[in-house]
Order: C-alpha cells, then structure tokens, then sequence
C-alpha cells in the first residue's frame, strides 16, 4: 500500500469535502459529515479527508499494483473544479 498526504490550505475545506463526498457518493462507498469523509475506490483506492476551518487535510491509500500519480491527479482535478474560484488548489503530496 501506497499512502500520500497532503494539508490544502482553504477557507472552504467544509464546502469542498461535501460537494466532493456527494459527486462520488452515487458510484463510490462514501462516508462523510461536513469534518471528515471516506471515499472507497472500486480498484481497493481509499480517500480520507478532513477539514478544518483553514486546511483541508487529505490522506490517499493505493493498493501496489495501482497508479498513484493517476489516484492523485484525479483526486486534485476534481477538488479544483468544486474549488474554482481559487483553483488550483495546492496539494503538496508527501508519501507516508
């Protein structure tokens, strides 16, 4: 297992977590409330965000035989197009 992390400073970190948990909730295992959520990936991927009133922290697990970089393109990509108005956000991606 590969896990990435990254704190993403935002004043909606709420608001993103939310709209990102409900766009994926209709094909995903999703878990969430307005501070935290988990997201199942059907190829064995897990998302956890959390968010605070100034950061929303993410945290990627990926099975080995899957794509990382691809796993973080895609989670970045979308949190950006709910973020918007202040995209790109900036994901500083550490292995953990």
């Amino acid at each position: 297992m590969s896990v990435s992390v990254a704190r993403v400073p935002t004043h909606s970190a709420s608001k993103y977590l939310q709209q990102l948990a409900k766009h994926w909730s209709h094909k995903m295992d999703v878990r969430h409330t307005p501070e935290e959520a988990r997201i199942a990936f059907p190829g064995g991927a897990v998302l956890e965000l959390r968010a605070d009133s100034e950061t929303l922290d993410v945290a990627l697990t990926v099975p080995e035989d899957g794509d990382v970089a691809r796993m973080r393109d895609v989670v970045s990509s979308h949190l950006d197009r709910f973020a918007f108005r202040e995209a790109p956000l900036t994901f500083d991606w550490a292995e953990v």
